[in-house]
This record gives structure tokens, sequence and C-alpha cells, in this order.
């Protein structure tokens, strides 16, 4: 059956022994070829949630249904057409990249060839180097290989970039994106939020066990306040701009001749701080307009909730 959202969790919860709620009652969607990240801080829920959609165990509440199906009750029918990359695998070190993949791949329906496999990630010229000779970076991506051998129709990434430099990093990226427009849905956790910024359709924020935000990277960003930024020339300071609630300020800081200006009508802000300098004959250093980004949206709503 064609779903419109592979993944639905309804509710969900998750107590561990002591009555621990991880998971307290979380709500969302992901549709088939989405890429969706699961953000939060440490301790927020993000890894319990993640266990319970890869049908490790089942939840204490709520409903979840990945595919159709629950992922614990009905697991054969789910399992292979998942691919799931872990925070860190566990290969026997004196294996080949090589032989790592094929024997991963006996026990992988459907498993596509591992040269195939290796090439996706780049390791295509790796295969006959033993694990233990391969570096952090390269161990990442043969968990990647890994994960994508079964052609997932649901791809689970933990944390899937820790380790890469920026490069690959970037190629990761690029390789998430190519799945998804060929219709891999996507769940990603990262601690990167330039990550999760660049590459995720959606995005929920979790803070201890509860959806703090959720919606696209701009409709989370959205409701943050803009940043104007610039230097004022020798002679000059924050006293001497128009008074900054008639600017639409929200909040500033002020250090020598640097200032920096918070607001929710950056163009209102932005139009009286430049015909303010236009009028007097002053020229702004260093001048710089930016929208809230994802990772001053993220502390924003950690602070707001632990408030």
């Amino acid at each position: 059956m064609d779903y419109e959202h592979v993944i639905e969790v309804t509710d969900l919860r998750r107590v561990y022994g002591g009555g621990f709620q991880a998971v307290r009652g979380i709500t969302f969607s992901v549709a088939r070829g989405e890429i969706f990240a699961l953000l939060g801080t440490n301790g927020a829920g993000k890894t319990s949630t993640v266990e319970l959609l890869e049908g490790l165990t089942p939840p204490d509440g709520g409903r979840v249904r990945v595919l159709g199906h629950d992922p614990h009750r009905e697991r054969a029918a789910v399992r292979p057409r998942t691919g799931v990359m872990l925070q860190e695998g566990g290969f026997p070190s004196e294996l080949t990249v090589g032989e790592t993949v094929r024997m991963w791949a006996g026990c992988t329906t459907g498993a596509r060839p591992a040269a195939e496999a290796l090439g996706l990630v780049g390791l295509g010229g790796r295969a006959e180097v033993r694990v233990k000779q391969l570096s952090g970076g390269e161990r990442r991506r043969l968990d990647l290989a890994l994960a994508l051998l079964g052609r997932p129709e649901v791809l689970f990434l933990d944390e899937p970039t820790t380790g890469l430099d920026a490069e690959g990093r970037r190629d990761t990226w690029e390789l998430v994106r190519a799945l998804r427009d060929a219709g891999t849905s996507v769940l990603l956790t990262t601690h990167y939020l330039e990550e999760a910024e660049d590459l995720a359709d959606r995005l929920a924020i979790l803070h201890e066990g509860r959806i703090a935000a959720a919606g696209t990277p701009a409709e989370v960003t959205a409701g943050r306040p803009a940043r104007i930024s610039f230097e004022l020339p020798n002679g000059y300071f924050l006293g001497d701009l128009p008074p900054l609630a008639a600017l639409g300020v929200c909040g500033h800081e002020a250090q020598g001749r640097a200032v920096r200006l918070r607001t929710r009508e950056v163009q209102r802000t932005a139009t009286g701080v430049l015909t303010w300098a236009e009028r007097t004959g002053v020229e702004l250093g260093r001048l710089e307009v930016r929208s809230a980004s994802l990772e001053e949206a993220f502390l924003g709503i950690a602070k707001e909730a632990a408030a």
C-alpha cells in the first residue's frame, strides 16, 4: 500500500524504571519522500523516540506506525523496508571493508551489490582495507553504506556526520538529498543545527520529552528576532540613534562602537537605521542584516522551556 505518511506518531510515551518519563506524549508525522529532523538537547528524548520508531521496544503509551505497521509487533513487515544508521556501529576489526559489507548483505533482503553501496558513500577504493585501519569518518561512511544496502523506503540516521570533515559532511548531505529525491523518507537526528537547517524539509525540537516547536526550518525561526549589527564611526554612540522602540527594536547590545539590534520588524528597523545614517552623513561599518538562524531559535526555545 502507498501511505502518504510513512511515519505516524500519536501521543507517544516512553517510561523507564523508577517512573522517569523520557517521552511525554509527542505527536508528529513524516511524509513519503521527506527529510524530517528530530532535534533536542541531551536527555530531550531523541534516542528513546528513535528506538520506538525502529521497533526496538514497545511504547508505554500512544501509537506509532511505520509504513502502516506497528514496528515492534510487526517487525518482520517493517524491518526489510527500513535502513538504520546508529550513532556507533560495532564492526569486526579484522574484516576488510568489503568483507564487512558482504557479510551484512547476507542478512539483508534484496541487498544491492557491495561495490555499489561503497561507491555511494565514497569508500569504493577502500574495500580491501581492514576496518581497524579506517578513520573515524570512514567508519561513519561504512555505517551509512550498511544502512543503504537494502534500498530502504525509510532511513533512520542517528548523528550521521559525527566525525566527518567538512567535505565528508557535505558529500553526505548531497547523498541524503539524492535519496530523498528518489523517494526515500529520512528521519534524522543531529547535534549540528546547520545540518538540520540545510537538509530538513521539516523538523521538531524536543525538550524534556515534549515537542517544543515543529514545522519547516523557516517556520520555526520565523517567530525569532532578526539581527542587525554594525559599527558606528568615532564620536558616535548608541544613544545617537533614534529611539530604539520607535525603530521596532526588541533588544540590543552595544560594546564600544559595535552595536547589535534585535527586531521582529526587520524591514522597519533596517530602514530606520539606514535613513538615520544617510541623514546624519554617517557610514556604518561591518553592516549585517540576518534573519534568525535555527541555532538561535533552538537556544531560545531551550531557554524558554527551561524557565
